[in-house]
């Protein structure tokens, strides 16, 4: 029998409100796929994620779901972040977060008894509600997918044996997959990737009835670990990732009409098969052939993937990218957009300036609060939780801006209320496009001091990576040949992808997001495509 589900708690409701504005200031764009297959309140349902974000994951996660599907997700943390006078803690305990003991944060193993939690996780499904699950156990800021943890598999067993005698009792299991383009930056982008339910009953999982075999654990396990693997990049290293990005990026070139999700999923497409090349390689099958790579090699695969990785370091010491290369420019023409995007960055600057003063407090207080975090531990134990304090230290004085300059302007609060934060939006907007522009006139300068004879020997080699690409793409991956016109098709519409004519000219600027030629794109003065050195995190 269904249940009604819990009723939402108002400090969930104002939390999701407010991070729900800080992730959309945060982040460029945050696209959602397939929220019509969330269960929808009442239905019990464990939603299960990729972890690699931390507390960040749990926020995109919970403003990511719509209200009218769902009315709030029950969610789970390290029992560590609990209990401690800090905003972060109260903001996990006040949404009713249930705290998880982990063996590696105790010395004493006796001292790891999730009796209760799994309790209150259980109540709360038989209720009807829907609560989070990380499957890995941990974030990490890692390219790969960790092993899953049975845990979600024996909720799931427990509840259908406290339910066997009801034959109407169903539970849910919705695997998600969060990919960041880069996770800590600011106006980066994510794909959130809902998939198909699993649903299970009594009647029809007798399987997962105590007593139950482990093996059947394992397997629900393993069915969960692809589901997500098959919607994000999982990678043995960033090398191969920034290698697949650069392909997919040769294969259907900067300017294609292409969403979010169709990035991801080209990337991915590129990065399995130069994984696969990999272990078949790393197997001594140098030169087989398997049901996935009938036309190439595994050797000329990975050959491809080292050229590749060796043209992209050749334009990241150069700092130009690959688009540069692809249509060469006449050193006039390249002189006079380099003018031009000068007078734009300028021009942008100056108008965008009233408005970053009142910007001016959040950014220094999130710089000095990251900037301090980065010293209490290594890389590996660190990157994975930037986002959420520049999240949770920007919050606050954005607020105090905000209530400052209503309280200043006080005869004029019902204007001031609303212009504030406007004036803020279109600050941070022109200054997006200001910084792009910049970009530009750095990467055309750059351009400039590049010697013809390599930028032609630079071009031949890329135009034998494209007709290698192409081939690989076509006759081995199954890829159309005319990318361009394909993703123009198929594409539809999504925040974020220029659309037609008019957006294209828009990309400049327009109110409401910036329309990204390139989902690599970032905040910065630098285009953003090199990852950590270190694999070993």
């Amino acid at each position: 029998m269904a249940g009604t589900g819990s009723k939402t708690p108002w400090s969930f409701v104002i939390i999701r409100f407010l991070f729900r504005c800080a992730l959309k200031i945060f982040y460029g764009s945050i696209v959602v796929e397939n929220a019509h297959l969330i269960p929808k309140t009442g239905r019990p349902c464990v939603v299960c994620p990729n972890h690699g974000n931390s507390l960040t994951d749990a926020l995109i996660l919970t403003t990511s779901i719509p209200s009218q599907r769902r009315n709030m997700l029950r969610l789970t943390a390290k029992a560590t972040q609990f209990g401690h006078p800090t905003f972060t803690s109260w903001l996990i305990e006040s949404v009713g977060t249930v705290p998880i003991k982990r063996r590696k944060d105790y010395s004493n193993p006796e001292e790891v008894d999730n009796t209760e939690a799994m309790s209150k996780l259980m109540e709360a499904l038989e209720l009807g509600d829907a609560i989070c699950l990380f499957p890995e156990g941990m974030s990490r800021y890692h390219p790969t997918i960790a092993p899953l943890k049975t845990g979600v598999a024996r909720i799931v067993s427990e509840v259908l044996t406290r339910n066997r005698d009801d034959p109407s009792f169903e539970i849910s299991v919705l695997t998600c997959s969060i990919t960041y383009m880069h996770r800590q930056h600011f106006r980066s982008d994510v794909l959130v990737t809902f998939h198909e339910p699993m649903t299970f009953t009594p009647q029809d999982n007798p399987e997962l009835l105590d007593p139950v075999d482990f093996q059947d654990i394992r397997d629900l396990t393993s069915r969960l670990h692809r589901k997500i693997t098959s919607g994000t990049w999982d990678a043995p290293s960033w090398d191969l990732i920034r290698t697949a990005k650069l392909a997919a990026g040769i294969y259907a070139p900067l300017g294609t009409s292409m969403a979010l999700g169709d990035f991801v999923r080209l990337t991915k497409t590129f990065l399995d098969v130069f994984k696969a090349a990999t272990v078949q390689i790393d197997q001594d099958t140098h030169g087989a052939t398997t049901t996935d790579q009938t036309d190439l090699s595994a050797s000329k695969i990975k050959q491809l993937s080292i050229d590749l990785k060796v043209y992209q370091d050749q334009l990241s010491q150069w700092g130009i990218k690959d688009d540069r290369i692809r249509r060469p420019l006449p050193r006039r023409t390249a002189v006079f957009r380099l003018l031009i995007r000068a007078l734009w960055a300028t021009c942008l600057l100056l108008i965008s300036a009233p408005g970053l003063l009142l910007w001016l407090p959040i950014f220094a207080t999130t710089f000095y609060a990251v900037h301090n975090y980065k010293k209490t531990g290594p890389a590996f134990d660190t990157l994975d939780e930037i986002a959420q304090y520049k999240l949770v230290y920007g919050l606050f004085p954005g607020i105090t801006v905000w209530t400052l300059a209503v309280i200043l302007t006080w005869p004029d609060v019902p204007f001031m209320v609303f212009l504030v934060p406007s004036l803020m939006w279109m600050a941070l907007r022109w200054f997006e496009d200001a910084v792009s522009a910049f970009r530009a006139f750095a990467a055309l300068f750059r351009l400039l001091r590049v010697g013809k004879s390599q930028l032609k020997t630079m071009h031949e080699k890329r135009n034998d990576l494209h007709s290698r690409i192409l081939n690989l793409a076509v006759n081995t991956l199954g890829l159309p040949d005319n990318p361009e016109s394909y993703f123009r098709a198929v594409g539809g519409r999504q925040k974020g992808r220029i659309q037609g004519s008019w957006d294209s000219g828009a990309r400049y600027f327009s109110i409401k997001r910036r329309r990204k030629r390139d989902w690599n794109e970032t905040l910065r003065l630098y285009d953003k495509v090199d990852y950590p050195e270190d694999d070993s995190f």
